[in-house]
């Protein structure tokens, strides 16, 4: 299917660079992954994840992030996830 069109997007500069980042490591441009998200989007005949308002614990748990407190973890998932089995050995 030709791409015979533009979208334009106004995002915050730092959020593009980041996702360029994973992107280009991936071997997707931004425009592939925008394409694939509209594929997505016809696929599931919506957006193709759920969108919903966080309830009290979730909005306490951002807000803990937001002040610079919490647990951050770094690493691949798949690292976070043998850590924390290791700890419940």
């Amino acid at each position: 299917m030709p791409k015979d069109t533009t979208i334009t997007a106004r995002v915050d500069s730092r959020v593009k660079a980041k996702a360029k980042k994973v992107l280009t490591k991936v071997g997707m441009t931004p425009s592939d992954a925008f394409n694939l998200f509209l594929h997505q989007v016809i696929l599931h005949g919506g957006l193709p994840f759920d969108v919903r308002i966080p309830n009290k614990e979730t909005r306490a748990a951002i807000a803990e992030l937001d002040a610079g407190k919490g647990e951050r973890h770094t690493g691949s998932t798949r690292e976070i996830f043998d850590r924390i089995i290791k700890s419940d050995e």
